[in-house]
Formats: structure tokens, sequence, C-alpha cells
């Protein structure tokens, strides 16, 4: 599995001869549009710096919503959260998406914006690869972000939708998030395979792909 960051809360995850894209976004953003295609694209909500498909090519399966997706050799469970730490109606409810393929769970924390309670924890373990906000304001703060990837205890943790040089959204640093660990590796993209997971946690920062 290689897992790519394109920007704000969006990733390519290439696994087998499939692309899988995680919540596309409208240029408002500050990231440019990337000219991607996908066989798969998972929408966490109706957002729009997370629900423009319109812009992703080829035909692609779009997965929308809570509930069991079968896709032969790629199993996506969509689990329901809150984009706020009010049972969502501050800023609406959320899909957290859990993605089995090539032996690797990945969970795909949306929006999120609160520490999930024991039931959906219990739900989402194990994890290989989480992928989590810690920019704070719309989302979980990156305190918050540490906690919750403490209790998933994941093999790799790769943040998201933070602050960069694109990000027109008045979000935290990424440093706020990363200076919680003792270290982290920033490589381009993230190759992975089931037989060579680490034993303990890392956190990488993927550097963004239009860069």
């Amino acid at each position: 599995m290689r897992i790519t960051w394109i920007g704000h809360a969006s990733f390519m995850i290439e696994t087998g001869q499939r692309k899988i894209i995680t919540d596309p976004y409208e240029d408002y953003t500050g990231y440019p549009i990337l000219n991607l295609s996908a066989d798969i694209v998972t929408v966490s909500h109706d957002h729009r710096d997370h629900n423009a498909v319109r812009h992703i090519g080829g035909q692609p399966r779009i997965v929308k919503g809570n509930g069991a997706f079968d896709l032969d050799d790629i199993q996506i469970q969509g689990f329901p959260a809150f984009h706020d730490k009010n049972q969502g109606t501050s800023r609406g409810a959320i899909t957290i998406y859990r993605i089995e393929a090539e032996g690797l769970n990945l969970v795909h924390l949306s929006d999120l914006g609160h520490i999930p309670d024991a039931d959906l924890i219990k739900k989402l373990v194990p994890v290989d690869i989480l992928l989590i906000p810690v920019g704070g304001l719309y989302t979980i703060s990156a305190g918050e972000a540490y906690q919750i990837s403490q209790l998933l205890n994941p093999r790799f943790i790769i943040p998201m939708h933070y602050k960069t040089s694109h990000c027109k959204f008045d979000l935290g640093m990424l440093e706020e998030f990363s200076s919680l660990f003792d270290k982290y590796i920033k490589v381009p993209y993230l190759d992975i395979k089931s037989s060579e997971l680490p034993e303990d946690s890392q956190m990488v920062v993927l550097e963004y792909l239009a860069c």
C-alpha cells in the first residue's frame, strides 16, 4: 500500500491496481485542484473541502455514509461521528472510514471534533495507519489528536488538516502536534506492507504532493 497526501484531508491510497482518494476538496481551501483519477472516492461529509468528487477523473465508485462497503479486495466500513463536541449540533455529523486492504487497516478520522467513546474505539481497532486531523478550530486540537492516537495505538500516525503555506484556513501548525513526539520522519509518500509493520507507533509527516 502506498499513501500520498494530496492536501488538507485528502490522500491517495494505492493498493494493488486500484486507487482510493479520500475527501477531495475545492480550491477555496488554497490547495490547487490536481489532475487525479481514482477507482474509489470516499466522502466523509458534505462540506466543500471534503466532497469535491467532480474534480476526480475516471469513473470512481463513490463511498459515502455509514455502513459496510464490499469492494472485492477492499473492504470499507463507515462509522458515525461528529464534527464538534456537541453531538453535531454545531457542525453536523461525519463518517469515519476504516479501509481494509492488503492485510492492512487504515482509519481516516475525517473532521473529527471530539474524543471517541470506548464503543467507537473498540470498533476501529486494530489500526495500522491512522490519518488524523491535528489543526484544531474545525476539528480536534493537536493535544486531543495526540490523546486519540494513544487510544487507537496505530503503527503509523499521519497528521492532516493543519495550516500550510497553501491552506487558507486559520488552522494550527503541524509543529503543535509534532512537538508532542520525541521524533518523526518526513517522506514524500509512505509504502507499507503488512509484513513490515513496526512494533511501536511511528509519526510520519507526508510531504504535500504538489510541492
